[in-house]
């Protein structure tokens, strides 16, 4: 039986060209006036000084910490700091009026649908908790973090790392064989599946393949709770 449902974000709540073609390219055009007009500001001094130890070099200059971090966002890191970084970039951007956060309208139905049904909705992706709950919060649909019960990133653990997993069981004090893990990555569903989490695998674009190594469902719709 299904208690919870853990999912990803891109490629499966949302499009992988929203954060690629929209998110990805402001925060990189907007974070080095970011961080000089904001680096003594208490949350991202804590976060540049994190880039330092990353980098090996605590006394970097706040020019080669920005170097650092652009360097980081060409090469799609997943370092806590960047990911922390890059959400206050693009709270400012919500705020604005910049951008919406994408959502599929099948993942918009099925989490009010679950949420409506008593499931406990969880939410876990390399982006930074603050990005994961701004993208919710600014939607064509509306405000849908009511939804959620809880939110994991990258300090929990990497996606590929089987203890992210039953840290997240853990958290929220759920079985693993209770959770439901949605994502578009085979990697991240076999570290999954491999502590006893079900599984199903988005493929939006593709065709299902009967043999894959998970359920594969082209949308929401096509997920099976029960």
């Amino acid at each position: 039986m299904i208690r919870a449902v853990l999912t990803d974000i891109e490629g499966t709540t949302s499009s992988l060209s929203f954060v690629k073609d929209v998110l990805f390219p402001y925060a990189r055009t907007h974070l080095a006036t970011f961080v000089r007009d904001h680096a003594q500001d208490a949350g991202v001094a804590l976060q540049l000084d994190a880039v330092r130890r990353e980098a090996g070099d605590p006394a970097l200059s706040q020019e080669a910490v920005i170097d650092h971090l652009i360097v980081w966002i060409d090469q799609d890191r997943k370092i806590t700091p960047l990911k922390s970084l890059q959400g206050m970039i693009w709270e400012n951007g919500y705020r604005n009026g910049d951008f919406q956060g994408h959502i599929y309208p099948d993942a918009e139905q099925a989490l009010r649908d679950w949420h409506a049904r008593g499931l406990a909705l969880y939410v876990y992706s390399s982006g930074s908790v603050q990005a994961q709950k701004l993208l919710f919060a600014h939607t064509a649909f509306g405000d849908l973090t009511p939804l959620f019960d809880g939110y994991f990133d990258t300090t929990v653990g990497g996606k590929l790392d089987t203890g992210s997993y039953r840290a997240i069981a853990a958290a929220i004090g759920i079985a693993p064989a209770e959770i439901l893990f949605l994502s578009d990555v085979r990697a991240e569903l076999d570290a999954a599946a491999a502590v006893g989490c079900r599984t199903a695998w988005l493929v939006r674009d593709d065709a299902t393949d009967p043999r894959a190594a998970h359920r594969q469902v082209r949308d929401f719709r096509d997920i099976d709770i029960d």
